[in-house]
């Protein structure tokens, strides 16, 4: 099919069953009847947006590059209104869409900074109260004020 073919919402509508499944996403017109049985979700979650704009529940979902990719395997057209990107745009919307992953990514990230404090103050912060308290109860032990 041409992939620049424009349809209304009313014709994607009557594509909702399991023998002819068409969803739109960001504007495009998929026919992912022959996908159903491979979605990793299910064909439950294809066939109840079936016949409706479903943008939000795919990005919300945050699918993969390769599903992002999928999108034009199954693209049959565009909905009406819709404006078609050119070459140029469709670039700068990738590097766009990448620089927003690196961002994400770096968000994510965290760092580990180097322990200013010794290695033995941990052994002092933990042993010396310890040992302060032996003596005290040896202390209070030889004086014969520690009732056992």
């Amino acid at each position: 099919m041409d992939k620049e073919r424009v349809f209304t919402l009313s014709q994607i509508t009557q594509h909702k069953s399991k023998q002819d499944c068409w969803i739109l996403i960001n504007g495009r017109v998929l026919d992912v009847t022959k996908f159903l049985e491979e979605h990793p979700g299910g064909e439950e979650v294809l066939i109840e947006s079936a016949g409706k704009d479903a943008t939000k529940e795919f990005e919300d979902i945050g699918h993969s590059k390769a599903a992002k990719n999928l999108l034009l395997k199954y693209q049959v057209g565009y909905i009406q209104g819709y404006k078609i990107p050119d070459e140029s745009e469709l670039d700068l919307n990738l590097v766009t869409d990448s620089l927003k992953e690196t961002k994400a990514k770096e968000m994510k990230a965290f760092v580990i900074k180097e322990d200013s404090q010794p290695k033995y103050m941990v052994f002092v912060e933990y042993f010396v109260p310890f040992l302060i308290a032996a003596f005290f109860l040896y202390y209070r032990y030889l004086t014969g004020n520690l009732q056992l």
